[in-house]
């Protein structure tokens, strides 16, 4: 292995520009030159907006722990000495996060981008604002409820959104940035709790702190109403050159169902596919693990990519991604859980737990890969090899039509 660092890369490289303008027409290269520029603009609007979204739904999930060293267990659960009643405040948002993400998902694409974008975001912004009224357990366990069900149109609808405006080589940078806010977020938040905790106001400092991380959330909702890109067919944001260019890399790979339509044999498709559910297993043995150590999380990042393309079409993508990640957040309920105080310091079994998952999730790539791998070989042996630049068609088969072939 070479010990030189690779940069980022961001858009289409200097190198393949030289190679086409020396072998190829110019033509070709004026085209990789206007997509090399779309990119640079499409990351300018993108990006941002995505990663601040992010980063305020992982500051509205994750503020009840600073809340309850602020004293929010004292005012609203009577004291709550076992702290039962806060571990039920603080799963519900993920029974409701976890069992509404295929439904949104697959809905959201019925709905202009922004649009769903920005809902959620209002959605889960007010859902936060409102845990600073809540008076007793019912209150509490109600907003962060609402909290779960609007955050779960965003999360798994970035990958699916991504998708329409990158090619599967771009998408990897991209997810790593968009995931890279919740490290941002955990450092803000912590800040942000801290300086909240020396002000002196006239109600309680863990409502002040909702109210605080809550507001903007709603405020960039409206914002992205106004900013986020809609489909590469129809958003404003690009020129009619622009758009033409970003729907033929949108359907470069593969051409199936596009636009505000739903393909209920490709969502049948997605529940049948038990890859999904291996690669859910994966993610759940990860996800287990970054709830306590946060170096799994480039392994996730390339699981979400691979998983991903493999799904073939947009509608599978859109019920797949979310199965796949509704099973890998029950690792996070998992490993929230694994680590109590009064088994300090050694954490025996919240190790022993982790190990073992993380050897399931393991043993679950490589079955997952050599699965991937013998299919490849068995259409390549039936259909023979497809033209790796040749457009696959998945509108009826999804990732099951001949000449589609899995990442492995």
């Amino acid at each position: 292995m070479s010990g030189k660092k690779q940069e980022p890369k961001l858009t289409i490289d200097d190198e393949q520009l030289e190679s086409v303008s020396e072998e190829a027409s110019q033509a070709e290269l004026e085209r990789l030159l206007e997509e090399k520029r779309l990119v640079q603009k499409l990351d300018r609007r993108i990006l941002p907006i995505a990663c601040l979204l992010y980063l305020f739904a992982y500051l509205d999930r994750s503020n009840l722990g600073n809340a309850r060293l602020q004293g929010l267990d004292k005012d609203i659960l009577g004291g709550d000495k076992t702290g039962i009643l806060f571990d039920w405040v603080n799963s519900i948002f993920f029974f409701s996060y976890i069992l509404c993400q295929v439904p949104a998902t697959v809905v959201s694409k019925l709905f202009p981008p922004r649009v769903w974008m920005a809902s959620s975001a209002v959605g889960w912004g007010i859902s936060s604002t409102l845990m600073a009224t809540a008076f007793g357990f019912g209150g509490m366990m109600t907003a962060r409820l609402f909290l779960g069900i609007f955050e779960a149109g965003f999360g798994p609808a970035i990958p699916l959104y991504f998708s329409l405006f990158y090619t599967t080589q771009e998408m990897g940078l991209r997810m790593a940035y968009w995931f890279g806010f919740a490290a941002v977020a955990g450092a803000f938040g912590g800040l942000l709790a801290f300086g909240v905790q020396h002000v002196h106001a006239n109600v309680e400092n863990w409502r002040l702190l909702f109210l605080i991380e809550g507001i903007p959330a709603v405020l960039l909702g409206a914002l992205t109403l106004l900013l986020l890109p809609n489909r590469p067919e129809s958003t404003t944001y690009l020129t009619e050159r622009e758009r033409e260019i970003a729907v033929e890399r949108m359907n470069r790979a593969t051409s199936g169902d596009t636009g505000a339509v739903v393909n209920r044999a490709h969502v049948v498709l997605a529940f049948k596919d038990w890859r999904i559910y291996v690669g859910g297993v994966i993610y759940f043995g990860l996800n287990c693990a970054l709830a306590s150590i946060s170096a799994f999380l480039p392994t996730i990042l390339t699981t979400l990519g691979y998983i991903a393309h493999n799904l073939g079409s947009e509608t599978k993508k859109a019920t797949g991604i979310p199965m796949f990640m509704a099973i890998g957040q029950c690792g996070s309920v998992l490993g929230s859980h694994i680590y109590p105080k009064t088994e300090s310091p050694a954490y025996t079994k919240g190790f022993a737990i982790g190990c073992a998952l993380e050897f399931l999730a393991a043993v679950c790539c490589f079955l997952l890969s050599v699965s991937y791998r013998i299919e490849n070989a068995r259409r390549d042996r039936i259909y023979g090899k497809p033209d790796k630049n040749a457009r696959v068609d998945t509108h009826e088969l999804a990732d099951g039509a001949p000449d589609f072939r899995y990442l492995p």
